[in-house]
């Protein structure tokens, strides 16, 4: 990793060339607090063996939505239509090995690290970084249909959605500037979208920036 690489992001949400039907892009984190943002109240008497009867009344189920409420979204590759809210937060965790396989057999040693935002969504990169370098997202996806909704219902700030959820993207790739149009090229003919999302830059504090939705959101 150095100053000047920059951080290529590969979408979490859509439908791959391996998936068959949209993948809202929760990616199996954040999924017991995302279901209790979103979903609805009548579910806690119905169904009271699906949480924890200890957690606070006021965090359990705390949403708007049914399960079958439908969740509208707009893809290049999945196309327009919709899906229910249900099925949304139970996406499939995307695997994204096929396109890594693809990269590190072409790219070989020019690909300089990969961060899969599992836990941690996009502070992950945090617990990889050498010494002497700090990360800035300034280009990030514009928030998908889901995370929309749980921010919306939840009214969770910015900070914490995005240190819980990866947001729009679950894998980052670090290279040099001229490698990027490549990847973005083979992400493509997978139907995921790729951009670069930030760069690699120098400073003495471990420190991530992320500038998203007009905010500034710092983590250390």
């Amino acid at each position: 990793w150095a100053p000047g690489q920059v951080i290529v992001a590969f979408e979490s949400d859509g439908m791959a060339q391996w998936e068959s039907a949209y993948n809202a892009g929760i990616g199996s984190n954040g999924l017991t607090s995302a279901r209790h943002d979103v979903f609805s109240g009548i579910y806690k008497k119905k169904y009271p063996e699906t949480f924890d009867g200890q957690l606070s009344e006021e965090v359990v189920y705390s949403g708007s939505s049914l399960v079958n409420d439908s969740l509208e979204y707009d893809h290049p590759f999945a196309g327009k239509g919709s899906t229910s809210v249900g099925k949304a937060v139970l996406s499939p965790t995307r695997t994204y090995l096929p396109l890594a396989v693809q990269m590190t057999r072409e790219f070989g040693s020019r690909i300089k690290g990969m961060i899969h935002c599992s836990g941690g969504g996009q502070t992950k990169i945090l617990h990889f970084l050498p010494p002497g370098i700090q990360v800035i997202k300034e280009d990030m996806f514009p928030i998908n249909p889901l995370f929309s909704l749980i921010q919306k219902q939840s009214q969770t700030p910015s900070h914490e959605m995005y240190r819980v959820f990866n947001m729009g993207h679950r894998l980052e790739v670090m290279v040099d500037e001229n490698l990027a149009p490549q990847l973005i090229a083979m992400a493509k003919e997978n139907h995921i979208v790729a951009r670069v999302i930030g760069h690699l830059t120098t400073g003495q504090e471990h420190r991530l920036v992320i500038h998203a939705g007009g905010e500034q959101l710092i983590y250390n």
